[in-house]
């Protein structure tokens, strides 16, 4: 089956959550020494928010892999606190899907930016990264 787009429109929206725990830490996840969220937390939740917005409308044997990622992050946000990201479809070209990106601790908001995915065909994907072996 082909891919199509026509269920997958601007304004499509998505919300996940997390939690900062010892494992989120930019220290554990070793992109700095403090004992916060991570960027790299922060950035696969708001990914994670756009991915599962898309899967649903996506036909059999298609998903979307991530292509650019262009965020901020602007707060620090402690263990305990909870963290939740949203993801908006902003425009849809072929297969490339864009996304306007926020992410918000239980006190502000800690980061933004815009994310693209783009449509695959699964199993010529994985044939192709597997081809590099």
């Amino acid at each position: 089956m082909d891919f199509t787009v026509e269920e997958i429109k601007c304004g499509l929206k998505n919300t996940v959550t997390d939690k900062v725990t010892e494992n989120n830490t930019a220290r554990t996840m070793g992109s700095g020494s403090l004992e916060v969220y991570a960027t790299p937390a922060m950035t696969c939740l708001m990914e994670k928010a756009a991915t599962e917005a898309l899967e649903p409308l996506l036909a059999e044997g298609w998903t979307t892999v991530g292509i650019s990622l262009n965020v901020q992050h602007k707060a620090a946000t402690p263990l305990g606190l909870g963290v939740r990201a949203e993801a908006e479809v902003t425009a849809v070209d072929g297969r490339k899907i864009t996304f306007n990106v926020r992410a918000f601790d239980d006190k502000e908001e800690i980061g933004c930016g815009t994310h693209e995915r783009f449509a695959v065909m699964k199993e010529k994907f994985m044939g192709k990264a597997a081809a590099k072996i």
